[in-house]
């Protein structure tokens, strides 16, 4: 068989807290289609139902119940001034929500298809911290007896590897990826694409929203808007969202960098590297206008044993991580 065909055979998948996104090989390039985690409960009528599926909005009915899941779900939410609901939580399968397996599989199902003959799919796990290693063995067992119902050949990857499989080739697969998400920041530092050292922090987009939310009295969705529209990371604001706002950010940056410390604090686990290595952020959260000023200026001053040469942000942030997990099934499974 090809290689050509191989590839047309695979398919990356990135599982976010934020966004489900699906890569896949098309001639010399990839595609994406992404889609918001989330879902809401509205009251059941043939009406609401109807408008649904004209509009492509993926539902289950339940009884007196709709429960609408993707992309459209936050304008509901808005209408109703309510917050949506998520499968996922800070990168992990949402506990709290009951719902969480059946409004994944369906997703999942919707997104990625039955498998093709021989087809495979790598999907991104979040790095576990000492205290939730069971929970991420749940999580990644239970994701992938999802895609082996669809019939796939099935592997993970850690998210922060997936980000240097993405955005670091030139680099022989050797540097830091840091993957900004809604539910975790998730850190890898590879050498040979070999992964040496993996963290998560919990601090990061929805950190963000809902610490800002509470401070303020707006509501997480409208942080999150005001975030991705009109924010810019540049010191103390008069303005109390936009103040509240980069308070949580430099706590997210500075929780990771604290962790880059204390992860690389002992140098008899490292490689040694011959020269400066590059560091590759992603991730939705990574997007705000002077995010990556900010995060190499904390680098920078940090105690770190490893010499820093540019740090980037990914050309596509958002599909970064599918962009990974697509590669990897391409050329190791």
């Amino acid at each position: 068989m090809s290689n050509k065909a191989t590839a047309s055979k695979a398919k990356g998948l990135d599982v976010g807290t934020s966004r489900l996104v699906l890569a896949r090989p098309v001639e010399n390039t990839y595609q994406y289609e992404g889609q918001l985690n989330a879902f809401i409960s509205l009251p059941y009528s043939r009406m609401t139902a109807g408008m649904l599926r004209r509009e492509g909005i993926l539902f289950s009915v339940e009884g007196s119940t709709i429960l609408a899941y993707g992309n459209r779900v936050e304008e509901f939410a808005n209408i109703l001034n309510g917050e949506t609901r998520r499968p996922i939580r800070t990168g992990l399968l949402n506990p709290a929500e009951p719902k969480s397996l059946q409004m994944l599989e369906l997703a999942l199902t919707k997104m990625c298809g039955k498998a093709q003959d021989g087809e495979k799919i790598c999907f991104s796990i979040p790095s576990g911290s000492p205290n939730n290693q069971s929970d991420v063995i749940y999580h990644e067992r239970t994701i992938t007896q999802i895609l082996e119902k669809l019939s796939y050949s099935v592997k993970s990857l850690n998210e922060g590897l997936a980000v240097i499989y993405a955005e670091l080739e030139r680099a022989s697969f050797t540097g830091l990826g840091i993957s900004f998400g809604g539910g975790m920041c998730n850190v890898c530092l590879a050498y040979l694409g070999l992964p040496v050292v993996t963290f998560s922090t919990p601090q990061a987009g929805d950190y963000v929203d809902y610490s800002a939310s509470s401070v303020t009295g707006q509501t997480p969705t409208t942080i999150r808007l005001h975030k991705e529209e009109q924010f810019q990371l540049n010191g103390f604001s008069g303005n109390n969202i936009e103040q509240a706002i980069t308070v949580y950010y430099n706590d997210m940056i500075r929780a990771v960098v604290t962790g880059l410390e204390k992860a690389l604090s002992d140098r008899r686990k490292l490689p040694k590297f011959d020269k400066p290595i590059p560091v590759a952020i992603s991730g939705g959260s990574a997007q705000v206008r002077g995010f990556r000023q900010h995060l190499e200026k904390e680098i920078r001053a940090a105690d770190l044993p490893i010499a820093i040469a540019e740090v980037s942000l990914a050309e596509d942030p958002l599909n970064t991580t599918a962009k990974g997990t697509l590669m990897a099934a391409m050329l190791d499974m």
